[in-house]
């Protein structure tokens, strides 16, 4: 169980007081997204000409807000900001303190979170001769993606073709380095909230609807986007309105060592 909140931009010129108030709505997601995981957190943001920076720590949300770095990345978020991304990691598989396994994940050029356990990622890694660079299993999903990325945006198809041989669970959000203007959404069988602001022009994004209520308290104007399970969205910097979405595949299982969803014994 991992916590992921985010801030999807659209293109906007916003006046610095609109930004402080989106810097302070991610913040309050990312707080409360701690119970979810305690053992580290991180964020991420990616800018429309393909700069990122990525500060993670093995420790809660409450102790990184208050890091200066934490505090002068998220001051970094401007009108060329795509995506503002967190994530609060409960630690299964691979130590904390091995900052390469904490979110979000860099693989090549390719960046994301991801809540859930591939039960099969080690067995993919070789089968597909992956290179690997943390001990997670999350990092499949971005090696994946990272090697349907030759010429910057990701192909969809491929992805998908790639993510029907998973095995687990699996809620994601990711992007390019070389297309950060397309942000990709997987909603699988894990939990994951969107919101949409028309007048801000921004998607919100997080494992459970409360982190969003907590953050936004009662301003009018968020929608909520229905997603069902099993979609790959595909939310573009130009217009955030234009949602694209299309099924994907992969075998759910909800523990290792039990029947894959569906199958019988």
């Amino acid at each position: 169980m991992c916590g992921q909140v985010g801030i999807i931009f659209g293109r906007k010129r916003r006046r610095p007081d609109e930004r402080d108030y989106l810097r302070e709505v991610f913040i309050r997601m990312l707080l409360h997204s701690e119970e979810r995981g305690p053992h580290a957190s991180g964020l991420a943001w990616l800018k429309t000409d393909g700069s990122h920076r990525i500060f993670k720590r093995p420790m809660r949300a409450h102790e990184l807000v208050y890091e200066k770095t934490f505090q002068e990345l998220l001051g970094q978020v401007d009108n060329e900001t795509t995506i503002l991304m967190g994530h609060t990691r409960w630690r299964t598989r691979g130590n904390e303190f091995n900052n390469r396994n904490n979110h979000p994940i860099r693989a090549g050029i390719v960046i994301g979170t991801h809540n859930g356990t591939i039960y099969n990622a080690d067995y993919l890694f070789r089968r597909l001769g992956l290179p690997r660079y943390a001990e997670v299993d999350s990092e499949l999903i971005f090696r994946l993606a990272d090697r349907f990325s030759p010429e910057g945006p990701i192909d969809q198809e491929g992805l998908k073709k790639a993510l029907a041989l998973c095995r687990g669970q699996m809620s994601a959000v990711l992007t390019s380095r070389l297309d950060p203007g397309t942000i990709t959404v997987l909603k699988g069988n894990k939990p994951l909230c969107l919101r949409i602001h028309r007048q801000h022009r921004v998607v919100l994004y997080a494992s459970d609807d409360a982190f969003i209520d907590f953050a936004v308290v009662n301003e009018k104007g968020w929608r909520e986007l229905e997603v069902p399970p099993m979609t790959m969205l595909t939310i573009r910097h130009a217009d955030v309105r234009a949602v694209e979405n299309s099924e994907f595949r992969f075998i759910p299982q909800e523990r290792k060592g039990t029947l894959p969803e569906g199958v019988n014994a």
